[in-house]
């Protein structure tokens, strides 16, 4: 056989931009000359005022495209009336963000840059040290929220206070052009990244259909949909794979061509992309608690592998769409367009509507008579919160955890009041909170046994399903899982929160321990005293169901 000629294929051959840019400014960017070559000279000034603007701009707008996607579930006639809620919840959530003082979301995220830097450009420094002094300025000084914690010892940590480090990827390509992606990825999307070594046996269409039917139900609802779903199948590495996961889930790769080649080009298979979006539609999950539009659509991607591996990635970007492209060129910098304006794709008739069947439960009660109360009422029973809640989540749990292990028990404001898995984004001056909305319950799992055989935890509010270790536990306790809509979080800061204060370890920063004072706190009752779980009802389609 004779050894084919030397060919480089470029593994993300992207063709296009149809990317609405802005222009942010010409400062900071010139044309020179070297070796008779035009050299962009960029001032690394510019890189941190850039990735300063991009992070703030994505933390309050989303794009036009994703908000028409989202509008687009009020419209069809196979919505359920728990998507239409949703989406209708979460376009609200966006105009009160776009306002430019709550974040749309309170997990702010961690900071994500992807970079391509022409060969033609010239900055003198180190990049990734000026483009993390621009996350640093956006993050001190905007309401968003600190979420990176650095390791001082093997098991201790503590929260660096600037949620720095970023992610910061920058590759070298030709010309004279910067071109930029930058990413908010909240916890609750990034843990929903799967990563599975498959072999060619998965590699035709009925065993492909069978994995996708199979792994979606690992998405659960905690990463917030409707999602942007994503599957890469293929990679040189394993990392290979899931950084194109990453992308595919922004719709960077969209102008992938459509058709592979002998030299290991991606593509995009448009055919399959129409497949999953059918497949994840039928599961039944839907946005957060039943109904059709568990995903708004779908990426499948294609690449090259090693013989013996089958890398495949399963991932999503969740209704907080913080995905911002940006580039700097001899024109100036520039900075995709976001929607400003989310407020026009809410009907205006259905900006007045009230759901007379909602239950209003009175929280300033001993917690046997609210459990008395919520005990009257099935799962998918939709009720409104006033009164008291304690927020602990993660670390609080865990120093909870140690007081029950020395024999001290669980202090009274975890038995007295019902508990909000969450943390807060700084509170904006004059406001009550900042952005603070639910965070993932299924990461508190294994402490709701102990903690209601203590007699805490009887009632929890948090986003996303629940393993069968909870509704055991609350059959046998008589306790509560109450889910709140994960995504909107600047629309409960400003219409349901009246009051914030730490209660204990503010150490911990925003996974302190904190009371809250509510008013007509949206929920469902999704586990009841009986044993039922509302995601049950969706069919076998969530981990634990069957």
């Amino acid at each position: 056989m004779a050894t084919p000629p030397f060919v480089y294929q470029e593994p993300l051959p992207l063709s296009g931009d149809d990317t609405e840019y802005r222009l942010l400014s010409k400062e900071g960017v010139s044309v020179g000359n070297f070796e008779g070559a035009d050299i962009l000279k960029v001032e690394p000034s510019a890189l941190s005022f850039l990735a300063q603007t991009a992070f703030r701009d994505s933390a309050f707008m989303l794009r036009t495209k994703h908000l028409k996607q989202v509008a687009a579930i009020l419209d069809d006639p196979e919505s359920s009336a728990n998507d239409r809620y949703v989406a209708l919840t979460l376009l609200k959530n966006a105009e009160i963000a776009a306002e430019g003082i709550l974040p749309m979301c309170q997990d702010t995220g961690t900071a994500a840059i992807f970079g391509k830097k022409g060969g033609q450009v010239w900055t003198g420094a180190n990049d990734a040290e000026w483009l993390s002094r621009g996350v640093y300025e956006c993050f001190t000084r905007e309401n968003l929220r600190y979420s990176q914690v650095s390791a001082t010892d093997m098991w201790n940590e503590v929260n660096t206070g600037t949620n720095l480090p970023a992610q910061i990827d920058l590759l070298a390509t030709k010309g004279e052009a910067y071109e930029f992606l930058f990413v908010s990825k909240g916890g609750g999307s990034a843990n929903k990244m799967y990563f599975f070594q498959e072999t060619k046996a998965v590699l035709n269409p009925k065993s492909f259909a069978q994995f996708i039917e199979s792994k979606l139900p690992l998405l659960g609802t905690s990463a917030c949909p409707p999602y942007h779903l994503a599957f890469v199948v293929g990679g040189t590495s394993s990392e290979a794979c899931m950084k194109t996961l990453k992308l595919a889930s922004t719709r960077y790769l969209d102008s992938l061509p459509t058709t592979g080649n002998e030299h290991g080009r991606a593509f995009r298979d448009l055919e399959w992309e129409g497949k999953v979006l059918d497949i994840a539609r039928k599961t039944g999950i839907g946005a957060q608690f039943g109904g059709k539009y568990f995903a708004l659509d779908a990426r499948v991607i294609r690449l090259p592998r090693h013989g013996a591996s089958c890398p495949i990635g399963m991932g999503v970007s969740c209704s907080a769409d913080r995905n911002i492209k940006a580039k700097i060129t001899r024109d100036g910098i520039f900075l995709e367009k976001l929607e400003a304006d989310p407020g026009r794709f809410i009907p205006a008739e259905q900006r007045a509507i009230k759901d007379a069947r909602i239950v209003k439960i009175d929280l300033k009660r001993p917690m046997k008579e609210i459990l008395a109360e919520l005990s009257r009422y099935p799962v998918t029973t939709r009720v409104s919160l006033t009164g008291t809640l304690v927020v602990a989540r993660d670390a609080a749990h865990a120093k909870l955890k140690e007081r029950i292990d020395a024999g001290k028990g669980l202090p009274d404001y975890i038995k007295d009041h019902p508990v909000y898995y969450a943390g807060p984004a700084k509170t904006p001056k004059g406001y009550a909170s900042g952005s603070f909305g639910p965070t993932t319950a299924g990461r508190m799992d294994s402490y709701v046994d102990l903690f209601q055989s203590q007699g805490g935890s009887m009632i929890m509010l948090a986003k996303g399903n629940r393993g069968p270790q909870v509704t055991a536990a609350c059959k046998k306790h008589g306790g509560f899982y109450l889910g709140s809509i994960g995504g909107p979080a600047a629309i409960l800061a400003k219409e349901n929160i009246r009051k914030v204060e730490v209660l204990e370890y503010p150490e911990l920063g925003m996974e302190a321990v904190w009371k809250i004072e509510v008013q007509d706190f949206p929920a469902f009752v999704l586990v009841d005293d009986k044993g039922n779980d509302f995601f049950a009802n969706c069919g076998a389609c969530l981990p634990g169901k069957s």
